[in-house]
């Protein structure tokens, strides 16, 4: 399965930004899609996630800010950015867990993309 990202870039302060990630078509079946997010020396973090049920959880420091979603026609999932701050500066990864019929689970990674937050 391959993710792509898009929609990172630079904005200031209070800014919003959506993040995309379309995911290509396979016999798996996708369980649980989210964003991480890592900066310079640090580990990657989660972000928000959302299950197939349409469960969603969500990094303290982004609750009430992010919002994240998903669109199964399209095989996409999203990351609505608002009231970004300069803390939110990261790479941020989409990622998703994929299950085949025998309950076996694969994890794959997007490539990044950079969201840069200063004046």
């Amino acid at each position: 399965v391959q993710l792509v990202e898009s929609g990172g870039g630079m904005v200031q302060p209070g800014d919003s930004l959506t993040l995309s990630c379309i995911f290509s078509r396979s016999s798996l079946t996708p369980y649980r899609l989210g964003w991480h997010r890592q900066t310079p020396g640090n580990q990657r973090e989660l972000v928000a996630d959302i299950i197939s049920d349409g469960a969603t959880n969500y990094a303290d420091s982004v609750q009430g800010r992010f919002t994240v979603s998903r669109d199964r026609p399209r095989n996409a999932v999203y990351l609505q950015m608002n009231s970004l701050k300069p803390e939110d500066t990261a790479v941020y990864y989409c990622n998703g867990i994929f299950v085949d019929d025998k309950g076996y689970d694969y994890t794959y990674w997007g490539q990044g993309t950079q969201v840069t937050v200063s004046n």
